[in-house]
């Protein structure tokens, strides 16, 4: 495990236990069988360690649930004690796959049952955990993060909500805004960037990508993603361009302002692989226009990176433009629910984070700075100076 000189001379704040909220099992498990790994590691190198009450486990899961009642009523359930515990509650909010009945009637879970959910296993810890954090990747309401005009302020409410049920820390990726975190100025907020996980996947699924200034070029679809854009680009050493959303703010379209146009800013594509970096992808309208854009501008490949592949209106459309070239891959993280016929789609490649989340919660259990976990900028140039 990276970081582990560091761990080997701190102490854990207390016994480690791992809640998974339905719907995120499979990446749980996965966050487990690391952590397994990395305390059997961990003691190797420090035996002492191994007389700590609960540091070592073949398994840090906590079983859990939320049962429904015939009225669509529920309530939160512990099959075992929490006192004392370091306790990590892991939600998806955005996976609508899991469902429930209301009356006989079929209802998928929304963001909001999710965060019903996550509240419920709060309350069902009665505050006797040692500790409660919470790992929300996809930051609940993360979209409704400021206010215009007569509007509710959701995010901030919501993370309110939550440290005043007493949770420590909040763990997420990639927030929409992250400065949604002046909300809660005296509590713990981290926000992750997948940034490394992207340049593996990327690597794996094109090994002979040329990542030069020549040959690669990075491209911010709107304004909003310019800071992940920049970064990449300067890890990189190539050039960046951006484009921004021209809307028609007399008009209002599903709840948003449509977009007229998107107008480019910066050098030339031509003859480059050019990689589109932002947080999400909800419909894929957006992305998909700058993707076509940039190919009849003469990029050569061009591959999509986003922290969280929502496809909300389907597939058909990144299939149409797959089959027409115009995007070559997309890579989106496996932090939020993917269908089986998205994971099975030959343009689709996943950036996996069971490693890094369960390094993560290592280092909160530790009680350790997490910088050293949050800069992957060494990883990234160790990664690219094998490749290169």
């Amino acid at each position: 495990m990276a970081n582990l000189d560091y761990l080997v001379h701190s102490i854990p704040v207390a016994p480690l236990k791992i809640c998974a909220l339905s719907g995120c099992e499979t990446l749980a498990h996965t966050i487990d069988r690391f952590l397994v790994e990395f305390r059997r590691d961990l003691i190797a190198d420090s035996p002492e360690k191994q007389g700590l009450f609960g540091y070592s486990a073949d398994t840090f899961l906590l079983d859990c649930e939320c049962p429904r009642f015939g009225t669509g009523e529920s309530k939160g359930k512990l099959m075992e004690s929490v006192r004392g515990m370091d306790l990590f509650i892991l939600v998806d909010v955005c996976n609508y796959s899991i469902t429930y009945k209301v009356n006989g009637h079929v209802n998928h879970m929304s963001p909001d049952d999710h965060f019903q959910n996550l509240k419920r296993i709060i309350a069902a810890t009665t505050g006797k955990a040692h500790r409660v954090n919470v790992i929300m990747p996809f930051l609940y309401e993360s979209r409704q993060h400021k206010r215009t005009s007569r509007e509710s302020l959701d995010c901030a409410m919501a993370l309110q909500e939550l440290n005043n049920m007493g949770v420590s820390n909040i763990l997420t990726f990639d927030a929409h805004d992250p400065r949604v975190m002046n909300a809660i100025p005296l509590h713990g907020f981290d926000n992750f960037f997948p940034t490394y996980q992207f340049l593996k996947a990327l690597l794996k699924c094109v090994p002979d990508l040329r990542m030069d200034n020549d040959h690669l070029m990075i491209i911010s679809p709107d304004e909003g993603a310019m800071s992940r854009a920049v970064y990449f680009s300067n890890i990189l050493g190539v050039d960046m361009g951006m484009f921004y959303k021209r809307r028609d703010y007399s008009v209002m379209v599903n709840g948003k302002n449509p977009i007229v146009a998107h107008e480019f800013l910066g050098d030339s594509v031509a003859g480059k692989n050019v990689v589109i970096i932002d947080d999400m992808i909800s419909s894929g309208e957006s992305m998909l226009d700058v993707a076509k854009q940039v190919k009849e501008r003469g990029a050569k490949d061009v591959f999509v990176c986003t922290t969280f592949g929502l496809f909300t209106d389907g597939l058909g459309k990144f299939d149409e433009y797959y089959q027409k070239g115009y995007i070559a891959k997309v890579i989106t993280t496996d932090l939020t629910y993917r269908t089986p016929e998205l994971i099975a789609r030959p343009w689709y490649e996943p950036a996996e984070m069971g490693k890094y989340l369960a390094s993560i919660i290592d280092t909160l259990n530790h009680d350790v700075s997490v910088d050293k976990v949050r800069d992957t900028t060494e990883k990234i140039n160790k990664l690219l100076a094998k490749h290169r």
